[in-house]
């Protein structure tokens, strides 16, 4: 499950790690991919929504919870991520940009409850995106 604010590249990612290039548009249902369930950026931004979210989160293997370095706004409620029962793994997005956000998001998916290590990732030039693959599809093969 992949989860994040709206454009902080959600979709990019699900079509990364699904191996596809499905086009990119806004929608407000849930899409579940080969190996991914995209969450609308809206279901995180309305909380009544979480519950969506927590329901949905019982097929998933892996909760994904993205913050964008290239923005500095704090999305999640304070340990949102321990209601997940399945590994969360944090994601920092457009890691290729503004570089001195990292600590603010390093901050953010502490305060949410991420475990650490983080994956930091651009899709533009492909930095950690292999070893964010790696570490699901290897803990999803055991």
């Amino acid at each position: 499950m992949v989860i994040g604010p709206t454009n902080c590249g959600k979709s990019t990612l699900v079509n990364t790690l699904n191996d596809e290039m499905r086009p990119i548009r806004k929608t407000q249902n849930l899409i579940y991919g080969k190996h991914t369930i995209d969450v609308p950026g809206s279901y995180i931004e309305n909380t009544w929504m979480y519950k969506y979210i927590i329901s949905a989160m019982q097929d998933a293997s892996h909760v994904l919870i993205l913050v964008d370095q290239s923005k500095t706004a704090a999305v999640y409620s304070p340990g949102f991520a321990k209601v997940f029962r399945c590994p969360v793994i944090g994601v920092i997005t457009r890691a290729d940009l503004r570089p001195e956000n990292e600590g603010f998001c390093i901050n953010q998916l502490q305060k949410i409850g991420a475990a650490e290590p983080y994956f930091k990732i651009s899709v533009e030039d492909g930095s950690g995106i292999e070893a964010l693959k790696e570490c699901l599809f290897e803990k999803k093969d055991r």
